[in-house]
């Protein structure tokens, strides 16, 4: 892909793997837009970026809560009047052995809230930008690691653990995945998820306390793959391992438990789906 002057958001971008593939954005020709919580980091990596003769803005946010998540996508709609990609990527990892429960500013669990709900809600506010931008992708950042969600008790109450919320958020981004996927089917907007590698040299890796053993360029390739290769043109829905097609979990193509996600993400952000709308219209 020619990217040249295409505007790109990416979430998680000032630190990792997010901002490596910030910088490498930025060195082809793109128009990075920047997301973080950390105002120094953030700019740093602007300079960063401009230091090799990149284009760089940085917008902070912080998507454990909802209300940012939406200042967040008002500041892009405010800055630009196009997007060709967006890259969910920021995510909050397992907190390792013995994590406790944590909630959002908006009273969910913490990894549900951030890994999914905020990509959920920043897509579905981003939407109508990156369909006046066709064609135009969106690429889920998710992991190898997924576990079914559990309908009944989706934020954890009982039997609480760091790993099995990651997982289930993870599988939670899939499934939006495949969702939306069809949803968008004829409009020039793609949207794929992937597992980019496994453990990478990250903070959120080391701070789980596992040693890293994949490097975040690795990683950097593979969404690069999702973001901007020519042979992923019109594809859409679909799950990658690193650079290679693969099957997530079976929960990620059952009809009935994707619509339960729909209804419940529509539900927990306070936005209708478009049918609900049409119907109260």
């Amino acid at each position: 892909m020619e990217l040249k002057d295409k505007t790109i958001l990416i979430t998680g971008s000032t630190d990792g793997v997010g901002r490596v593939v910030a910088e490498r954005l930025g060195a082809a020709g793109a128009r990075v837009l920047l997301h973080g919580r950390d105002e120094g980091r953030g700019k740093a990596t602007v300079a960063a970026i401009e230091a090799k003769g990149g284009k760089a803005e940085f917008l902070a946010a912080d998507l454990a809560s909802l209300a940012e998540v939406r200042r967040l996508a008002e500041a892009v709609r405010k800055r630009t009047d196009r997007l060709d990609i967006l890259i969910n990527n920021a995510g909050v990892g397992t907190g390792g052995q013995g994590a406790k429960r944590q909630v959002s500013a908006d009273g969910y669990e913490l990894r549900f809230a951030v890994n999914y709900l905020a990509g959920f809600l920043l897509t579905s506010e981003l939407l109508p930008l990156l369909k006046a931008s066709t064609p135009a992708r969106i690429v889920n950042v998710a992991s190898a690691g997924q576990q079914a969600i559990d309908f009944d008790d989706v934020m954890l109450t009982q039997g609480y653990s760091g790993v099995r919320a990651y997982c289930q958020s993870k599988l939670a981004q899939i499934l939006f995945t495949v969702d939306l996927a069809e949803q968008l089917e004829g409009t020039g907007v793609t949207v794929n998820a992937l597992h980019p590698a496994s453990y990478m040299d990250t903070t959120m890796v080391r701070q789980a306390g596992i040693t890293p053993w994949s490097s975040v360029e690795t990683g950097a390739d593979a969404i690069l793959n999702l973001a901007t290769s020519p042979a992923l043109e019109g594809r859409s829905g679909r799950y990658f391992d690193g650079q290679r097609e693969s099957r997530a979990d079976a929960q990620a193509y059952d009809q009935k438990s994707r619509r339960r996600l729909r209804a419940l993400s529509f539900d927990l952000t306070g936005r209708l789906s478009s049918k609900s709308k049409e119907q109260q219209s």
